[in-house]
Order: structure tokens, then C-alpha cells, then sequence
């Protein structure tokens, strides 16, 4: 009996084999994987979708010829005709080929699965490894900028920027590392981005309220950043080294990546370092205290299977760097330096800095150093029904802001965040054309001040998390997608006292019971925050090539602590703080209309968008009776924080032209527009004076030509270049906030771009690239409107008329990148 159950079981096996055959593999480009591909069978309703590492699986296909297909955004379609048979698991591979103008494709939605971009009713733009390699700017965030419309940044120098989405930034725009939020002080005007510029190899911008999946701080959207993962699995050791120089600041920079992966483990190490003097314009010359040196180590461990992965990372970040102050000779307009602390220091008879000091690589005294540490676990497996994804981490971000000059050790402000991040999310098997993830995230929060003189935040304690169901259901031409979260924050401090050191004559921290003769610098408060967050959208596929997009949603965002609790001056930010403890959640509700096209030779995109907040939180001079900004004896000003309702509404323009009959050639226009307008009724019809929100950018027109040139292989070898030139228009910005001069008029002007880039395969694994870029080609002497050192300025009048400091002149860079 037991011999003939044993026959049938082989007879039954062999009739399944005998009746299906499966296809598997990977799709790459160069040494990225490419997750969420849309692997299938054409005209067959066999399909896959790649997984982190870049594979997919393809099983119970019955014998047969077919065409396989792959297609993702911003490369060529792959098709490959394939023949299987009785029983057969046929391998291929995928490498893809980019394109930048394929708007057909699969993008990461919010749901956390793959969805095409026609049918994501939320404006998402990729940004590919082509795109960053062939790009050369001062930090990442500068680059994403550089090619997504409608994401633009706010500058202390050449790097600090940070992103802002249609007009919102700070705690407003989320950014994600892998999957898992950055979390550094990012409410502080000159905290940057703690992320390793040469392990980017992608990145994502989503445009639009975010909440849904990530909780409070992504109302305005999301920027997600991916490293460099190992692909290969072929048992040997890969890696990728790069160099750069840009003249403008006389950066020098390299970083190298190595990696090994088989099929069962993956291990990286990462390493780079960056170095620039200070930087440089046609009206101030060089710019004091703009120099930075930064240095960054990854590690990464991880097992994977056919069923999922688990990796281990750890990353360090350490940057040095000046802090400008704009303090500078009346007369030559030369930039002076600080010799003395407090009232013994005198803005007007400051001594100039030497050439010396202004051409120097070494970082001054007044100068911050941020560490940013980040340990964090990801699994991800499919089970018996759906799949799993889970991240925890741990995060540290230690801050130190030093300026005094007498004692040269003691920080004005020294801050540790610490951070711990954890998130599930269950992705349900697809069902009657349904696809559904539900899930749960949040983080714990510890800032402690340590020995320092200047406390412009208390320690405090935040404990949130978040609860969401997310969905997607499409029908033919008709895709919806829309879901529900709700979230809960509790912020804690308790007293927070202060005193005169007897030594120093600064402040100090005072701790109880020994508070005798100090000050109650922050009373001891608790807040619960909760709100509710929901998005529903739809596409229609309106024509060939032409699809139409609505989405509505609504998102929350809690204060963050500064604009709670700040009572004292951040000395990096030169800005004394004034927070309100009684401020409500900001509760944004936004509209997205959409229509793309895709078509042979020219390819398209239109957002509209119009976001009304309640509560909206927003910086506002003060001013004595005169209505003179209150300044202290080194200048700096104060800012008390304020709520309002405010209204944001634009959009944004994409055109390609891409003639099939002239391959190679591409030309890319981009028009973006955003008015902010505060609704206070205190404020309607007065325009400047105060019915303009700040920090909103003006219409901004870009455009790219490029040619790509493929010359024919010898001895197996392949080589191409890419020659480009750009423009890039930024209008006048006349809706400003110039109630008490916290803001000014900024003039239009034109930035022109040239470039190019090459290309040399020497195998399948070497390749050699060379990129050459030419930045503000005509030397333009301007300032951005989101430039924060444009206000800079300690003078009433200038000899040469121009006030404040201006953005970088001319850049000639050169960078080279070895993959092996």
C-alpha cells in the first residue's frame, strides 16, 4: 500500500511538471538591482514583480513560445522571446537599458507594492543611478533637485540644503534612508542631511501628503534615498570607486564601495571623504566660514532565500563645517572675523580675514560638528498567504555648535538625539483584483542637552505611533487606490534650569536640587497629539498613451520641538527662538489633478495641486516699537513662531521630445509654480505685509539638451558619450514675506549649464566613466530666494548696492567613476 501511495505521488508530480514550467532571474542595471519591475508574458496573464533584491519568479506556466517583457521607469522596455518546455525552470536575466522618458512604468508607491505610475493618482518622480552619476553638485539633495520639478531647497552654503516640496519643508518633508526616516534635529535651519553622497544609488521624490504610510512629518511628501545594495551573487568581490573636483571651493572628494554577495549572503563596506574650501561668487569673493570636510564608513550583512531576506546595516556620518555669519568691512566689503565673545565683541571692528584663512581646507573655530549613527535590521519573506516587511533601528544624531572663541572647547550648542524606529506592515495575497497592506510604525525619541552655553530646546521625551490599511483595486482601465491612519504622539520635559558659570560667564545647565540663583529656562509640560490621516485617488486610461489622475487626501503633522518649546538662540541658525506650547496639529487637506503622455516621440506629464492647512505653523520677525528687528550683540535676530490657516495651490510642467527616427537625442523642459498664501483674515489684501507665506519659491522654467552618442564595440568593448547643456530660468519673486523684513524682493535670473559624459565598457564588470560639467557657466553673480545666507547682511547700505551674500559662481567639475 505504502509503495503504491509512493508510485502516485510520482505520478502526480510528474503530471504537474509535465503540465507547467516556471521562468526566474534578476533585473539590473549596471550594479543596481531594480525592485518593483513588472516582469510577464505577453498577451498572457502570467506576470511577477521584483523583490529588494532585483528578483522575480515566474511558476505554472503552462509549455509554450512566448515573448517575456520587463518595463520600469526611466529605462527601455525589455522583450526576449522564450521557449519552454514540459517541466523546463528557464533563467534569464535582465539587464535594462535606460530611457529617460518612458513614462509607462512601475514607480514605489505608498502601498508599499509595485504600482505602475499612470496608475499612482500621487505624483512620484524616480530619480535613476544614471541621472546621479552624470549629475555633479555639492550634496545629494542638490541633484534631486536639479531634475524634479517642483522639489527645491533651502541653502546655507553648498552643504546644507534642505528639500522642500511645493513650498513646504523642515519636519514637513520626510526623508527615508533605506526605508527607514532620518531623524537629525531637522527642524534647525543649518541642519543638513546626514547621508553618504556617494552610496546613493537611486532616489525617490513623492510630491503630495505622505502621512498615510509614514505618520506625521510627511505632509508636504517624501524624499527616499536607496544605497548601493550587492547584486551580483556571483561569489566574487565587485565594487565602484569615485572621484571628483570641483573648482568653485576646490572640493576634492572620493569614495569606494566593495561588495560581495552568492546566493545566500551579501556583505559591503563603504567609505568616503569630502574636503572644500570656502566657496566663491564675482561680488564677495570667497565666502568666509563656507568650508566643510566630511567623512562617512557603511557596513552591511545579509542572508536572502528564494522566500525573502534579512540584512543588517550600520552607517557613520561626520561632517565638520563653518558657520557663515555675513560679518564683513562696511567699506571693501571684505568679510571680517570674530576675535572676542559677548559684549566684548564689536561687529564694526571686527579684523578682515586673511587670504590665508579664506583659501584654507582647515575648519575655523566657529564651526559645527554633526555625527550621525544608524544601526537598523530589514527582513522581508513571503509566507503561506501575502508577505511581511519589518524594520527596526536605532539612531544617533550628536550636534555641536561651536561659537566662542575664548574657550574654543566649549560648544554653544551641544545636542544628542537618540532615536529608535520600528515598523510591520503585512502585504495580503492579491484577490478578486484587490491589493491591501496593513501596518504599524512609529519611533521613540530622546534629545538630552549636554554641557553647552546656548539651549534653544529642552530634553525632552517622544513616544509615537501609527496604525493604516492601505488599498488598491483596478479593473481595466480603472485603478483606485485610497486608505485610512491614525496616529498618536505624546511629547514630554520636565524642568529645565539655567544659571551664570562663575568661570565663563555663559550660561550652564543647572540641575536640581542645586537650582539656587537660577532661572526656569522651560517649565515641565506634556502634550498628546493625534490625528487622522486618508487618501483616495484613481487613474483612467483615457486613450493610448494618455492617462488621467485624481487624488484627495488628507494628512497630519504634529508640531515638532521647536516650535513648541524653543526659547533661546540656536547659534549655528543665528536666530533666537520663540516657541508656543499651546500650538494645535497641522491638518493639511490636498487635491491632485494629473495627466500623462506617452507616446513615441514625445512624452508628457501636468500636476495640479491645491493644499489648504489648518494651523499652519510659520516664522514671523520681531520687532521693537519701531518696527526694528531685535537683535542681540553679535546680530543675531528673533523669530517668534506662529499659526494660521494657509493655502498652497500650483503645479508643475514635463515635456520630452525623444524622435524614434533620431535616437539619442532628448530634450527635457520643466515649469513649476507655487503661491503660498497665509488666510488669516488680519492679513487678506495685504499682500507683502503679510498675506504671502515665506520660503515660497518662484516659477522656475528648466531645460536640458543631450545626445547620446554609441560608438560601435572593438575587441568587445564598448564606449559612448553624452554631451548636454541646460538652462535654468528662476523669476522674481515679488509674493514675499516682507512684513518686518523677514523677507525680501529677489530679482529673476538665468543659469546656464555644460556637460558631458562618457562612458567606456571594458567588460562586463569594468567600466570606466568620465563626467565633465560645467556649473553657472557665464560666472552669474545672484542669490536664490531660498538662500538663508542672501540675509546675511549687519548694513543698511552697501558701496556696491548688492546686500547679503550671494550664491556660488562658476564650477568646473570633473568626476570619475570605476565600477569592477
Amino acid at each position: 500500500m505504502r509503495n503504491f501511495a509512493f508510485l502516485m505521488l510520482i505520478f502526480i508530480v510528474n503530471a504537474v511538471n509535465a503540465e507547467s514550467a516556471r521562468i526566474s532571474g534578476s533585473v539590473t542595471f549596471g550594479r543596481s538591482v531594480i525592485e518593483f519591475a513588472i516582469i510577464g508574458l505577453k498577451g498572457m496573464s502570467y506576470s511577477a514583480i521584483t523583490d529588494k533584491n532585483g528578483k522575480y519568479n515566474i511558476e505554472n506556466v503552462k509549455p509554450g513560445s512566448y515573448l517575456l517583457t520587463c518595463s520600469f521607469l526611466g529605462f527601455e522596455t525589455f522583450n526576449q522571446a522564450v521557449t519552454l518546455l514540459n517541466g523546463e525552470h528557464l533563467i534569464v536575466n535582465i539587464q535594462l537599458k535606460e530611457h529617460s522618458n518612458n513614462l509607462n512604468e512601475i514607480v514605489i508607491s505608498e502601498s508599499s507594492k509595485a504600482t505602475l505610475l499612470k496608475e499612482n493618482p500621487i505624483p512620484i518622480l524616480p530619480i535613476s543611478q544614471a541621472k546621479i552619476e552624470q549629475s555633479s553638485a555639492s550634496n545629494i539633495i542638490d541633484i534631486l533637485a536639479n531634475n524634479a520639478p517642483g522639489l527645491n531647497v533651502l541653502k546655507t552654503g553648498p552643504n546644507i540644503s534642505k528639500p522642500f516640496i511645493r513650498g513646504l519643508g523642515y519636519n514637513r518633508v520626510l526623508t527615508l534612508y533605506d526605508g527607514m526616516r532620518q531623524e537629525g534635529q531637522q527642524w534647525g535651519d543649518e541642519h543638513g542631511l546626514e547621508v553618504d553622497y556617494y552610496n546613493i544609488a537611486n532616489a525617490a521624490v513623492v510630491k503630495g501628503p505622505a502621512s498615510l504610510m509614514y505618520g506625521s512629518d510627511a505632509l508636504a511628501g517624501v524624499i527616499s534615498l536607496s544605497s548601493f545594495i550587492p547584486d551580483k551573487q556571483d561569489g566574487k568581490l565587485h565594487g565602484r570607486f569615485t572621484t571628483e573636483y570641483q573648482s568653485n571651493n576646490n572640493l576634492v572628494g572620493s569614495g569606494l564601495n566593495t561588495e560581495y554577495s552568492d546566493s545566500r549572503f551579501l556583505l559591503s563596506l563603504n567609505g568616503s571623504y569630502r574636503a572644500a574650501q570656502n566657496y566663491r561668487n564675482s561680488i564677495d569673493d570667497r565666502v568666509y566660514l563656507s568650508n566643510f570636510s566630511e567623512k562617512n564608513f557603511s557596513f552591511r550583512f545579509g542572508h536572502h532565500s528564494s522566500k525573502g531576506y534579512t540584512r543588517f546595516s550600520f552607517t557613520l556620518y561626520d561632517n565638520k563645517q563653518g558657520i557663515p555669519d555675513g560679518s564683513r568691512d562696511s567699506l571693501s566689503r571684505k568679510f571680517t572675523k570674530q576675535i572676542f565673545d559677548n559684549n566684548e565683541d564689536d561687529l564694526k571692528n571686527r579684523p578682515l580675514v586673511s587670504s590665508e584663512e579664506l583659501q584654507a581646507y582647515k575648519i575655523p573655530i566657529l564651526s559645527q560638528h554633526i555625527q550621525h549613527y544608524r544601526v537598523f535590521v530589514q527582513s522581508f519573506y513571503k509566507v503561506e498567504k501575502g508577505s511581511i516587511d519589518v524594520v527596526l533601528g536605532f539612531q544617533q544624531n550628536v550636534r555641536k555648535e561651536f561659537t566662542h572663541i575664548k574657550y574654543v572647547d566649549l560648544p554653544g550648542m551641544f545636542v544628542q538625539l537618540n532615536t529608535v524606529n520600528y515598523g510591520i506592515k503585512y502585504n495580503l495575497p492579491k484577490f478578486y483584483n484587490f491589493e491591501i497592506s496593513v501596518g504599524a510604525n512609529g519611533m521613540l525619541q530622546f534629545n538630552k542637552n549636554k554641557k553647552a552655553t546656548d539651549f534653544p530646546i529642552p530634553n525632552y521625551a517622544l513616544y509615537e505611533g501609527g496604525f493604516f490599511a492601505f488599498g488598491k483595486w483596478k479593473y481595466k482601465r480603472w485603478s483606485i487606490s485610497g486608505g485610512i491612519r491614525y496616529d498618536l504622539r505624546n511629547v514630554q520635559w520636565k524642568d529645565f534650569y539655567v544659571s551664570t558659570n562663575p568661570h565663563t560667564g555663559f550660561m550652564q545647565q543647572a540641575f536640581f536640587p542645586d537650582t539656587a540663583n537660577s532661572t526656569l529656562q522651560y517649565a515641565a509640560n506634556k502634550k498628546i497629539f493625534h490625528g487622522i490621516s486618508a487618501s483616495l485617488g484613481l487613474s483612467f486610461k483615457a486613450a493610448k498613451g494618455i492617462t488621467l489622475k485624481a487624488n484627495i487626501g488628507r494628512a497630519y503633522r504634529a508640531p515638532n520641538i521647536t516650535e513648541m518649546a524653543s526659547n533661546g538662540l540656536d547659534p549655528g541658525a543665528h536666530i533666537i527662538y520663540l516657541g508656543n506650547r499651546n500650538f494645535n496639529p497641522e491638518f493639511s487637506l490636498q487635491e491632485d489633478l494629473g495627466i500623462l503622455g506617452n507616446f513615441t516621440d514625445v512624452s508628457f506629464e501636468l500636476n495640479a495641486f491645491n493644499n489648504n492647512i489648518q494651523n499652519y505653523i510659520y516664522l514671523s520677525l520681531v520687532t521693537d516699537a519701531q518696527g526694528n528687528a531685535i537683535v542681540d550683540a553679535q546680530g543675531n535676530r528673533t523669530y517668534q513662531y506662529k499659526q494660521s490657516k494657509a493655502q498652497l495651490y500650483g503645479g508643475e510642467f514635463w515635456l520630452a521630445i525623444h524622435p524614434e527616427k533620431l535616437s539619442g537625442f532628448n530634450l527635457e523642459s520643466s515649469l513649476s509654480l507655487i503661491y503660498g498664501m497665509n488666510r488669516n483674515k488680519q492679513y487678506k489684501g495685504k499682500k507683502i505685509n503679510g498675506e504671502y507665506l515665506p520660503l515660497i519659491p518662484p516659477l522656475k522654467f528648466t531645460s536640458n539638451i543631450s545626445y547620446l552618442v554609441k560608438f560601435s564595440k572593438i575587441k568587445s568593448h564598448t564606449f559612448s558619450i553624452l554631451p548636454s547643456f541646460g538652462l535654468e530660468y528662476n523669476a522674481s519673486q515679488n509674493r514675499y514675506l516682507g512684513l518686518n523684513n523677514s523677507e525680501t524682493f529677489t530679482p529673476a535670473y538665468w543659469l546656464l549649464n555644460l556637460g558631458i559624459s562618457a562612458s567606456l565598457g571594458l567588460s562586463e564588470d569594468r567600466t570606466v566613466q568620465f563626467v565633465f560639467q560645467v556649473n553657472n557657466l557665464l560666472d552669474k553673480a545672484y542669490q536664490s530666494h531660498l538662500s538663508r545666507l542672501k540675509y546675511f547682511e549687519y548694513y543698511q547700505n552697501s558701496p556696491n548696492g548688492k546686500l547679503g551674500i550671494y550664491n556660488m559662481g562658476r564650477s568646473i567639475n570633473i568626476k570619475v567613476i570605476i565600477s569592477f
